[in-house]
């Protein structure tokens, strides 16, 4: 009896056929990245959120509160400028997963599944080239706050620390909101359910006003919420160049995020994608 001989893939091969190597997904991922940012200068008014309204709050909450609660609008700089920062960055990166539903809404990732790239590469492209909305919004509203009169006692390196500090937490929230893009059925969706998580961590914090003038029963969520941690620590950062003991909490919340989240939204993904 003739035995048949059958073909024996590499296991490299099989390896490469199965799982998009390391170079590959970066290679792809930045392709995807360079994707998302085409399509900001292609049709700019995507960028209206991190270009309009850092300078439009940063105005109305200055000169709105800044008598009532600094007794004048130079000595609220301080105050405000870091809440803007972080309120308009991490609101920001609610963008993320609304995108991402929208080009799965549009079959824009089934075209994607039939492209010879990494599956995980649209995923984790849109999410990179977010980070170029963050940096926007943070140069505008410490612009903004220069063009006022505010003047950092922690000096440039104060500012960039506290920026890149900003944009990093803000990358670590946009897992989860790309979590609800995965998983909503529609774009609308994950734009409301992300607000109503939003607004009572941005708004219920020490962003705006300190938090010993707001009820005592209030006092203790907004001791405890991870914005105030957050904002305490680019406050730290600008106003006197320290790095406080709320910036290593900032960055352990936002390793957790990502820990918890970022598996959890590339399980779902793959099971789309």
């Amino acid at each position: 009896m003739t035995a048949i001989a059958t073909p024996i893939t590499p296991v490299s091969e099989r390896h490469l056929s199965n799982h998009a190597s390391l170079a590959l997904t970066l290679r792809n991922t930045l392709t995807m990245a360079w994707r998302g940012i085409l399509k900001i200068r292609r049709t700019p008014e995507q960028l209206i959120d991190v270009t309009v309204q850092p300078i439009i709050f940063t105005l109305m909450f200055t000169y709105i509160f800044g008598g009532a609660i600094a007794g004048d609008v130079q000595n609220y700089l301080p105050i405000i400028i870091p809440g803007i920062l972080v309120q308009t960055v991490i609101t920001t990166s609610v963008v993320t997963g609304v995108q991402l539903r929208e080009d799965m809404d549009k079959g824009v990732f089934d075209r994607f599944r039939s492209l010879p790239i990494a599956r995980i590469a649209p995923l984790s492209g849109a999410l990179l080239a977010d980070t170029l909305r963050y940096t926007i919004a943070t140069t505008l509203t410490f612009t903004m706050g220069f063009i006022m009169g505010y003047r950092p006692g922690g000096g440039w390196a104060g500012v960039v620390a506290a920026g890149l500090l900003v944009i990093a937490c803000s990358w670590a929230m946009s897992w989860i909101f790309a979590f609800f893009g995965v998983i909503a059925r529609t774009a609308s969706s994950v734009q409301g359910i992300s607000m109503l998580i939003l607004f009572p961590l941005t708004f219920l914090s020490n962003a705006f006003v300190p938090a010993d003038t707001m009820p005592g029963w209030l006092q203790w969520f907004v001791d405890i919420n991870p914005v105030s941690h957050l904002v305490t620590a680019v406050r730290g950062l600008v106003n006197e160049g320290t790095v406080g003991v709320d910036v290593f909490t900032a960055l352990l919340g936002a390793v957790v995020i990502v820990a918890v989240f970022a598996p959890l939204t590339v399980r779902a993904y793959m099971r789309k994608a």
